[in-house]
């Protein structure tokens, strides 16, 4: 399958972003007086929505779960935020998917006025056509929806020809919602069981090896 537009996870898949995310949710947690000294633990808050995994992991209801979001925010949008690191040879990769013509995208499940920052702070952002994420108030909070609005706001509307690239099994899911194939990749925060229980349509292990499909 060639494939003409390339949409990109950002956390795990262009940034290892987690020293930023879990110091973030040690924080939040601290609010509630629970003390998690377990840094491992807390990799599966890197993906998926937050108020989704303060719920699954800490039982916390909806409401705890958004006051949560909050504090963590506060030590995010402070220091977290740039508390991560470009993954080797991801600026090697976007030349190559730019040279060769193709459209990429950043699709991310992190709130998009963030995502702009972190694209910048790394001189990403001109790899790419366009940022997408969720907004700060929950909308657009799963991948799918912010698939859509990505194809919605760029005028996207062939999709056999796009790829999603991510390191998640959220990626698979709200990608095949969409009817896209997704890439799952291995040197982030996923691994082979979870996209193989997800379905994802090719697993890679190395930041070089997406240039298989460009």
């Amino acid at each position: 399958m060639e494939y003409n537009t390339f949409l990109f996870d950002l956390d795990g898949t262009l940034i290892d972003s987690s020293e930023g995310i879990i110091n973030s949710v040690i924080y939040a947690l601290k609010k509630f007086g629970i003390e998690e000294t377990e840094r491992e633990k807390l990799y599966a808050f890197i993906g998926p929505p937050l108020t989704e995994s303060f719920t699954k992991y800490y039982g916390f209801s909806e409401e705890e779960s958004w006051k949560a979001v909050d504090a963590y925010r506060e030590y995010y949008q402070d220091k977290g935020i740039f508390e991560c690191k470009l993954y080797d040879r991801i600026p090697d990769v976007l030349k190559a998917v730019k040279q060769a013509g193709k459209k990429a995208l950043v699709v991310t499940s992190k709130p998009e006025v963030y995502a702009k920052q972190i694209m910048d702070h790394f001189s990403l952002t001109p790899y790419f056509t366009y940022v997408a994420g969720m907004e700060l108030d929950g909308g657009r909070g799963t991948k799918a929806e912010v698939i859509e609005y990505a194809f919605r706001e760029n005028g996207i509307t062939d999709l056999k020809n796009v790829l999603m690239i991510g390191d998640r099994e959220y990626d698979v899911i709200g990608a095949h919602k969409i009817g896209i194939d997704c890439l799952g990749i291995l040197y982030g925060f996923g691994d082979k069981e979870e996209f193989a229980q997800a379905g994802a349509d090719y697993v890679e292990a190395d930041v070089a090896d997406i240039l298989k499909y460009v």
